[in-house]
């Protein structure tokens, strides 16, 4: 009564069959419902998603509906959250501590987030990203990576919502306009991603749009770009 976690994914297989099995050893997470906003097209990521409906239906309570690019499947996912926290979660996002949701939710924050850690030779780069996000923090415009963010859904509409016309770095775009006296990274281990992204565009690219996203943080037409 208190959570749902909305999913947008496309083509995720096995990745997001292994993201649902990590929430669902989440504690205090049976019946809890979860949105997967899908657009998948590939003949295996679909038979995965069947067969998670039916694996986890016994502790999740999952509803695959219609995505599109992350920013349209989130908002398409918020649309139906009718609990007083939604939370954001990639499908390439694994929660190996089972503390995560529950500690996440005791601070009653508009917007909280948690550290990730990925693979070597990559996790330095998110300690890097942590130092980033501490700085944005004083200068008064929070970011909280898409992968995780769990709101309060009062002000998660408060603030407009995920824009379906953003498609670059809208999870800043969203998360820069919550105060800094109501965000909160909650410092508990056990958030995994995948490095594919520093593989496929590089860690200098990552720190570059990240700049870029600040410097545009009042220039709406900047995210609009794919």
């Amino acid at each position: 009564k208190r959570l749902t976690i909305v999913i947008p994914s496309k083509n995720e297989g096995r990745t997001l069959y292994t993201c649902i099995y990590k929430i669902s050893k989440q504690n205090h997470i049976s019946g809890v419902r979860i949105i997967i906003a899908d657009i998948s097209d590939e003949e295996e990521s679909l038979k995965y998603i069947e067969k998670l409906k039916v694996t986890f239906k016994h502790i999740l309570n999952i509803e695959v509906i219609k995505g599109g690019f992350p920013s349209q499947g989130r908002l398409n996912g918020s649309n139906l959250v009718t609990t007083p926290y939604m939370l954001f979660l990639d499908s390439d996002i694994f929660l190996n501590n089972p503390k995560i949701i529950e500690e996440c939710l005791y601070y009653r924050k508009d917007l909280v987030t948690v550290p990730f850690y990925t693979d070597k030779p990559y996790r330095w780069v998110f300690r890097v990203f942590d130092m980033f996000q501490t700085l944005s923090y004083y200068m008064g415009t929070p970011f909280a990576v898409g992968g995780f963010q769990l709101w309060n859904s009062g002000a998660y509409w408060t603030v407009g919502g995920y824009n379906p016309e953003e498609l670059f770095a809208e999870d800043y775009s969203i998360s820069q306009k919550v105060k800094p006296k109501d965000f909160k990274v909650v410092k508990i281990k056990g958030t995994y991603t995948s490095s594919r992204r520093f593989k496929n565009k590089g860690v200098l690219w990552m720190f570059r749009i990240m700049i870029k996203s600040y410097l545009n943080r009042n220039n709406p037409e900047f995210f609009k770009k794919s």
